[in-house]
């Protein structure tokens, strides 16, 4: 990897705090970068990262830097404006969603300032660089009765350790709202059954606690009590909360299997990502009469902005409500 990409990263880590996911989403970015610019004139065809949003391995070699880091790497004292502007629309005429490629955008932006903060550059080439604007969507829901068809199909399996593991974590993501990569990172001591409560660490390592319904507490002490001792292998000192066929903590890539193979047994794949749950939650929440303020706090968002786009949905809603009972809307 590149010796200046891998000593930002490394500054991500110890200086901004900033999560695993976070990192590894800088470093794919940045590896396309750098390979693009390697790869010459801007009608290169520079390599794509497969997924696109998963993380490139450490052995790969950007700009002629070596396997170890040791090498000339990407000349970035030499990088100009109309270089980033020539990636952004090589980024477009690759037809990346515009998010995608505000993201990628926004990782050299924050790269160029590290690099002319460290002085491997004197002038800011991002400096006055627009970010692409983003077209926003409105996050995709479930009704409540989706979602009770959704969690009623691990039951409908029967009692074996894997359906009763199902059947807790479909629970408990719709009861918290939490992220995914948060479920996979839950462990049996984040667990207070008695208070009917779970605590998760979110983005920025800030804890939060949150209660659960009657339903979720009974899924987790029927899969805690029936289901985890049986995927454990013996001696085993795991501590996770949800856990693979082998006794080992469950993946978030892993759990976005199980999450898709239950919609599409009931036939919403196409309607279902990793965080419908959590944006299902928030919905029914604000549509039930729960506070903004309230449901921020639930999703662990930093700032209430990222929370108010869950009104623009509960305003369709009302408007369905309203055409379909008010006597002159119809």
């Amino acid at each position: 990897m590149d010796a200046n990409v891998q000593e930002f990263l490394d500054y991500l880590i110890t200086e901004k705090g900033c999560s695993d996911n976070t990192v590894a989403a800088y470093r794919n970015d940045l590896t396309q970068f750098a390979e693009y610019l390697s790869s010459g004139a801007g009608s290169a065809t520079a390599p794509v990262l497969p997924g696109d949003e998963a993380a490139r391995g450490d052995g790969a070699s950007a700009g002629g830097a070596s396997a170890d880091g040791s090498g000339a790497g990407a000349e970035w004292g030499t990088l100009t404006r109309e270089r980033l502007i020539e990636y952004i629309l090589y980024l477009k005429e690759r037809e990346y969603a515009s998010a995608t490629v505000a993201r990628k955008v926004a990782a050299v932006k924050s790269f160029c300032h590290f690099l002319t903060h460290t002085g491997v550059v004197i002038d800011d080439p991002a400096a006055d660089l627009d970010s692409p604007k983003v077209k926003k969507r409105l996050p995709q829901t479930l009704s409540p009765e989706d979602i009770d068809n959704l969690l009623a199909i691990p039951a409908k399996q029967g009692a074996s350790p894997k359906s009763l593991r199902d059947q807790a974590l479909l629970e408990v993501l719709y009861a918290t709202g939490m992220r995914v990569s948060e479920l996979a990172m839950l462990t049996v001591d984040d667990v207070d059954l008695e208070a009917g409560t779970i605590r998760c660490i979110g983005k920025g390592n800030k804890e939060r606690v949150m209660p659960l319904y009657p339903q979720a507490s009974d899924a987790i002490r029927n899969y805690l009590d029936h289901g985890r001792q049986e995927m454990l292998t013996d001696g085993s000192s795991e501590k996770a909360l949800f856990l693979n066929p082998r006794g080992e903590h469950l993946t978030r890539q892993g759990l976005w299997l199980i999450i898709k193979f239950y919609a599409k047994q009931l036939g919403i794949a196409d309607r279902v990502t990793p965080h419908t749950l959590r944006h299902s939650f928030a919905t029914h929440m604000l549509n039930g009469g729960a506070g903004l303020r309230e449901v921020q706090k639930l999703l662990g968002h930093a700032n209430i902005s990222t929370t108010q786009v869950y009104t623009h949905v509960t305003r369709e809603h009302l408007r369905e409500v309203y055409d379909e009972a008010h006597p002159r809307a119809k």
